[in-house]
């Protein structure tokens, strides 16, 4: 039906009770303009987040908030912690693993026992020390050993060929010059 080139709006009654009625109409009135589209906003909310109106949706936003910020505290205290605490009596030793020696400067004793007027290093770091010193020649034994394998490979795939022969077994024969061969040996002497 048209009446002066608008369109008359229908309506329709639903049954409720008063006390959820006088509820319903609180809530309009206070965020809507029209029952109508209060009831619109309703039903578009749960049919788009795909939630049931009888479930709860646990503690609220601002539960939430203070439960992550003490997290995010107790994390901050903790990394606070690690960065006084330990990295600093390691950075000598990361610098060994890494290979990087550390300044050849006088360096002041961590630990000092007094024994009379005489002063020594305390025992464990000492064995500490030594221990990143073993860490850090066994790596350099392991590259040494690593490049050799290598060298190794390259001679055994690419200079050597085996030859084949009609009366007998097969051969290998070495595809390398006098000159190659002599400063192989010289490497591997001076290794």
């Amino acid at each position: 039906m048209k009446r002066n080139n608008t369109t008359v709006k229908t309506f329709s009654n639903i049954r409720f009770k008063k006390k959820t009625v006088q509820r319903f109409q609180e809530f309009s009135k206070r965020f809507f303009k029209t029952h109508t589209e209060a009831m619109d906003t309703m039903l578009d909310f749960f049919l788009y987040n795909e939630i049931s109106p009888k479930e709860t949706l646990g503690p609220n936003a601002r539960t939430l908030e203070t439960n992550i910020k003490k997290r995010i505290n107790a994390l901050v205290s903790i990394v606070k912690d690690i960065e006084k605490n330990q990295t600093k009596p390691t950075t000598a030793m990361l610098q060994l693993l890494f290979e990087k020696s550390p300044a050849k400067q006088k360096q002041p004793r961590l630990v000092e026992v007094k024994k009379g007027s005489k002063t020594t290093k305390d025992p464990f770091f000492a064995t500490s020390l030594e221990a990143i010193e073993l860490r850090k020649e066994k790596n350099a034994l392991k590259r040494d050993l690593k490049e050799t394998k290598q060298q190794f490979e390259d001679i055994l795939f690419s200079k050597i060929n085996i030859m084949k022969s009609s009366f007998g077994k097969p051969k290998i024969q070495l595809d390398m010059s006098l000159k190659e061969l002599e400063a192989l040996k010289e490497r591997i002497k001076n290794s």
